[in-house]
């Protein structure tokens, strides 16, 4: 006897229609819903109270397609291996990065004096790009006979992080330097020497504090670009289009390019950067238009290109720079990403390149020194500002920039500390008054004096060595005043008054409470500056 088919009830034995010789006909659809439902009644079921019948729809209801298993089990898989490519692609690229070992090096450091954006929480961020070309490899902070830096880059980001400036700073630049092997030497007590030989005689360290000592300017991250590894980072992005007006042909350099556009590869990259006596006058100031035309087009090929979107070259671009990087502990591939982040919004027409600006230095035609416009040009970088003659991009708004001293609390009494006040603002009567307002808060004031030589600009304090917080409750008193360290200076602060320096507010530490005097003189604004300096857009036609 057969078995009954499913759904279906067993045969009566001896029933003369079902015989096992003959195949029924396959009832319709309406008798085995009629046949389920009698079956189902015999048994009792879908009695009031009991669990009715379920279709089978209903039965797989809470049932997950084995499909759709195998598709999460695959998907939780993928995030699985993305997270261990993630995690060793950040160990590969942290691995990569050599360290520079500044440690106490840089002596004392500017303070920083612009202020945190409301919405981006941010503060601006300066970064010194240093390019080697030495042979025996980076150097930190010692000396190498054979290190070079021909290319020094200042980059600023704003703290809204709407905009981002690259200065460029000419290797012939004439300019006071400390003494690189006395960590405590200043550019007020060193020399005056060529740019690039800061590199040369102190590495990292020593450029970072001629630079911060020139301009106050706080470096929050120095790189160093081995040149060797250049080429790789250009192979990484397929190639980067160079345009010069004629042709190139530079034994020295390596290289042979015609006139007009041309995609080069990265050992031809190198030689162009690099290329200078065959091209143009031939001065290093001609090879650094060169290469901030090379820096746009960079930019330009990873924004046309789309870069992050394109994680493979993304890996290949990453792992060739960091490669040939060397940076400071704090400058971790995290938080380059978070750098990255920030600035992923600014418009390539933010983008600016700039020359510090000089003239022939009168010692040497061959050399060049910084102008009054250097000055401009630190000033907006340190207060975070619009270059000269330039617009801050659309939706800036322009916020204050209180005094930097009173981030902190003041560790220092005015009643131990001696000042002596100049005046070197061409105001008559300018130090007697400043005196005044600090005596009345407790400041043992020493003298106060009418200074030599041309009016300077703004508030200069200057203090000797292990003065600092001395100095900073000094400079509470001077919102936007700057803070020097002198070591030819004993235990009195000096407070240098220039034109616009602003009059004496009350410090959180001041003794006593007699209110300050109301001043009747205010030091003459510094002449208004029409100047623009010339700043090249990274949208910019890299043939212009």
């Amino acid at each position: 006897m057969s078995e009954p088919t499913p759904g279906s009830e067993p045969h009566a034995q001896g029933d003369p229609k079902l015989s096992d010789d003959v195949h029924p006909a396959e009832p319709s659809r309406g008798e085995r819903v009629s046949r389920r439902e009698e079956s189902a009644a015999s048994r009792g079921e879908g009695a009031e109270g009991e669990e009715p019948i379920r279709r089978r729809a209903d039965r797989h209801k809470n049932r997950k397609h084995p499909w759709l298993r195998r598709g999460g089990i695959a998907l939780a898989a993928g995030l699985a291996v993305m997270l261990v490519l993630s995690v060793a692609a950040y160990v590969k690229l942290t691995g990569n990065i050599k360290r520079l070992d500044l440690g106490e090096a840089l002596g004392v450091r500017p303070t920083p004096h612009a202020t945190t954006d409301k919405n981006t929480k941010l503060t601006p961020l300066n970064i010194l790009v240093m390019g080697s070309d030495t042979r025996s490899g980076v150097v930190g902070d010692t000396n190498t006979s054979d290190a070079r830096s021909d290319t020094n880059l200042v980059v600023h980001l704003s703290a809204d992080r709407k905009s981002a400036v690259v200065v460029s700073i000419p290797r012939d630049s004439m300019v006071k330097a400390p003494n690189c092997k006395d960590k405590n030497s200043t550019v007020e007590t060193g020399t005056i020497r060529q740019w690039n030989a800061n590199y040369t005689e102190g590495g990292p360290a020593c450029t970072i504090r001629a630079l911060e000592g020139n301009t106050g300017l706080y470096i929050d991250h120095a790189v160093v670009i081995d040149f060797r590894g250049f080429q790789q980072m250009v192979d990484a992005l397929g190639g980067v289009t160079v345009c010069t007006p004629e042709p190139i042909s530079d034994e020295k350099a390596h290289l042979e390019l015609p006139a007009g556009k041309t995609k080069v590869n990265g050992k031809q990259a190198l030689g162009y950067v690099r290329v200078r006596y065959t091209v143009g006058d031939g001065s290093d100031l001609g090879r650094i238009n060169r290469q901030q035309a090379f820096m746009s087009s960079i930019v330009q090929e990873a924004t046309k290109s789309s870069l992050l979107l394109r994680p493979d070259r993304l890996f290949r671009f990453l792992d060739a720079a960091t490669k040939s990087m060397s940076a400071d502990e704090g400058l971790d591939p995290g938080r380059m990403k978070d750098i990255a982040e920030s600035i992923r919004r600014i418009g390539m027409d933010q983008i600016r390149f700039v020359t510090v600006p000089t003239r022939p230095y009168s010692g040497d035609p061959n050399r060049v020194e910084w102008t009054e416009s250097a000055d401009l040009l630190w000033e907006a970088l340190r207060e975070d500002k619009p270059l000269p003659g330039q617009k801050p991009p659309p939706g800036t708004k322009p916020t204050p920039t209180p005094s930097p001293t009173t981030s902190q609390p003041l560790t220092v009494s005015p009643g131990v500390i001696q000042v002596r006040v100049t005046n070197d603002s061409g105001v008559s009567g300018l130090a007697r008054q400043a005196a005044g307002a600090l005596e009345v808060q407790g400041f043992r004031i020493q003298s106060y004096v009418n200074g030599e030589g041309n009016p300077t600009k703004g508030v200069v304090i200057r203090h000797g060595r292990g003065m600092e917080e001395a100095a900073r409750t000094v400079a509470a008193a001077f919102p936007k005043a700057q803070v020097r360290e002198d070591t030819l200076l004993g235990s009195t602060i000096e407070v240098s008054l220039g034109m616009g320096a602003a009059n004496v507010v009350e410090v959180p530490n001041r003794l006593g409470t007699t209110p300050l005097p109301k001043p009747s003189i205010t030091a003459t604004p510094p002449p208004t500056s029409t100047e623009t300096i010339a700043a090249r857009a990274a949208n910019q036609d890299i043939c212009s």
